[in-house]
């Protein structure tokens, strides 16, 4: 499965109908995740990685806007 990360974001950053709290309250329990996953010693989940990555770069659209 191939993620476009970029296309994703801009998507998401156009979205008007997802506010910027949604935005950062979905990365913050991703880093939660993240984090619980790395204390467990549990392996990090690549969807995670990418929803990150996705949700990073669209606050950076969001905020350069």
């Amino acid at each position: 499965m191939k993620v476009d990360v970029n296309a994703l974001a801009d998507d998401l950053a156009r979205d008007g109908s997802i506010g910027d709290y949604d935005i950062w309250r979905a990365l913050k329990t991703i880093e939660d995740e993240l984090y619980r996953a790395d204390r467990r010693g549990r392996p990090i989940p690549m969807d995670l990685i990418f929803a990150r990555a996705i949700l990073r770069k669209a606050r950076l659209k969001r905020s350069a806007a």
